[in-house]
């Protein structure tokens, strides 16, 4: 049931006042500040061995990575994209908008005050530091002139040795340092997509059916993992837009989906190997979930 267009502004002030309270714990946050704590090892992907393709490996990711502005119907992530990086994310989906020869980064109407260059630069920065790394990119293009972002982003990334343009999966040892574009619908540089989600399975008006649907999909997703494409499942999703859900905003879902999340996949720790879950898109992930996410990979 869709929320008529009268109820939308009291909606919102609710929704303002429920964006204030903040909370933090190891598997959900929406702290800017990062605190990573002492044992944390930004460096996660060294521990791979090179022979392992990038599709077979369970790999942590932000959905709509750079929503941090908007208020509480649009924010989906915390942590600025260096943060993120830091924190173990590898996949990154970015919304971006065309205009004249520059990509602004979005999240629908929303300018999210960066653009696609100071993301590439921010993305080069951290893999020069820590070059066992392979960073994962998603671009969207939104809004207006769709058909130019490819262009752009081709023009940018031109003569760059450290991106990765192919079809082809890859060896983690081909992309070590790398950044690797993914490609679906209107972007067609870097390696296939499979998404595990249908249409309409971001909307959440119950956070017990969503999870249901996530074990779905992260089953689904075990299938295919190894394969000719990255497979991704979201963790996210939002009640807004809905008469049921108009209160659970990204961060009210985030909220109770990802400790369920954390122990969802811990259930799968005492086999070996663990099996492999893909890409796992999530809104305001903590350092506790993003570690449990990493600690799928082992064999």
């Amino acid at each position: 049931m869709k929320i008529s267009q009268n109820c939308v502004p009291v909606v919102h002030i609710v929704l303002l006042f429920i964006g204030l309270c903040h909370g933090n714990d190891s598997f959900f946050n929406d702290n800017g500040n990062l605190q990573l704590p002492k044992t944390n090892i930004i460096g996660w992907m060294e521990a791979i061995e090179d022979f392992y393709l990038l599709s077979g490996i369970t790999i942590p990711g932000t959905h709509d990575s750079m929503a941090l502005y908007g208020g509480p119907v649009a924010e989906c992530q915390a942590w600025d994209l260096k943060d993120q990086l830091r924190a173990g994310i590898r996949y990154l989906d970015l919304r971006v908008f065309a205009l004249e020869d520059t990509l602004y980064v979005m999240h629908g109407v929303m300018y999210q005050h960066t653009t696609f260059s100071e993301v590439l630069q921010t993305i080069r920065e951290f893999l020069s530091e820590f070059g066992s790394e392979v960073v994962l990119v998603r671009v969207k293009p939104d809004l207006f002139d769709k058909d130019r972002v490819e262009g752009i982003v081709e023009s940018m990334i031109s003569n760059d040795n450290d991106v990765w343009v192919s079809s082809e999966i890859p060896s983690i040892g081909q992309v070590r340092g790398k950044l690797v574009f993914v490609q679906k619908e209107d972007f067609k540089l870097g390696v296939p997509l499979l998404e595990t989600d249908t249409k309409g399975d971001y909307e959440v008006t119950d956070v017990a059916d969503k999870e249901k649907k996530i074990v779905t999909h992260l089953t689904q997703a075990t299938e295919f993992c190894g394969g000719d494409n990255l497979v991704l499942t979201y963790s996210s999703g939002t009640g807004i837009g809905t008469f049921w859900g108009m209160f659970l905003t990204p961060k009210r879902v985030a909220e109770k989906v990802n400790p369920w999340l954390d122990q969802y996949l811990r259930q799968f720790f005492a086999d070996l190997p663990r099996p492999c879950f893909g890409i796992i898109a999530m809104d305001f992930p903590g350092v506790d979930l993003i570690q449990t996410v990493i600690g799928s990979n082992k064999w």
